[in-house]
């Protein structure tokens, strides 16, 4: 795990409706738990929380301060507005370096895919997982071998992620994260084939018939 992201964030007064001028204005509202303690309600310009969430997601610390207070903290959750994919709120929770955490971490495939060779699909059942770690161990992402995807119906569980020490994954050993699939394309040129095959079966059938009774008259 690489340092702390900096962030400063600023004391926020606004609260309710007022906060539309405040996003107006370029900030973006926001609040940070810590422990039970009264929450800081602060904002944040908007360059800087949006680049600062690019680059930690929900799994990385950030390094904030409020005037002459610093937390360590993971952003929580996040809002966007759903038209204009514009940061509308963002809630952080302060950490302790002594104390284990629950968070979010993309899962990457790792490795050439031998069934996207052939031209068959693999889909992606699952993105992230939750892992529970102390500070220190927290990673960027996790990365699953996925050369074993070969053909149809291969898949690939989040047990078969290789966990780095100090991490445990939440998340259900059971849970797919690939599966191979045929394409579209495959799948509508084998039912083509299988129609093809019914009608010729269906036009030899009254040939059959007429022999059966020629045979038997």
């Amino acid at each position: 795990m690489s340092k702390d992201i900096a962030l400063a964030v600023q004391e926020r007064k606004v609260l309710g409706k007022a906060v539309k001028q405040l996003r107006r204005d370029g900030y973006v509202p926001a609040v940070i738990h810590d422990h039970g303690k009264p929450s800081k309600i602060v904002m944040i310009p908007s360059n800087d929380v949006l680049k600062a969430y690019q680059e930690a997601g929900k799994h990385h610390p950030l390094a904030l301060t409020l005037g002459k207070e610093n937390y360590t903290a993971l952003i929580k959750d996040v809002d966007f507005d759903p038209k204009k994919h514009l940061l509308r709120h963002v809630v952080f929770n302060a950490i302790k370096q002594d104390e284990k955490v629950e968070t979010e971490v993309p899962v990457h495939l790792e490795g050439e895919i031998p069934a996207e060779k052939v031209g068959l699909m693999v889909i992606t059942q699952l993105d992230t997982v939750i892992i529970e770690a102390f500070p220190r161990d927290l990673v960027d992402e996790l990365k699953v071998d996925a050369t074993g995807l070969a053909e149809i119906g291969d898949k690939i569980h989040v047990s078969d992620i290789v966990v780095p020490s100090g991490v445990t994954i939440l998340t259900e050993p059971e849970h797919g994260i690939a599966v191979v699939e045929e394409t579209k394309a495959q799948i509508s040129e084998e039912a083509e084939e299988t129609e093809g095959e019914e009608g010729a079966e269906s036009e030899e059938a009254p040939e059959g018939e007429e022999q059966a009774e020629s045979a038997e008259g």
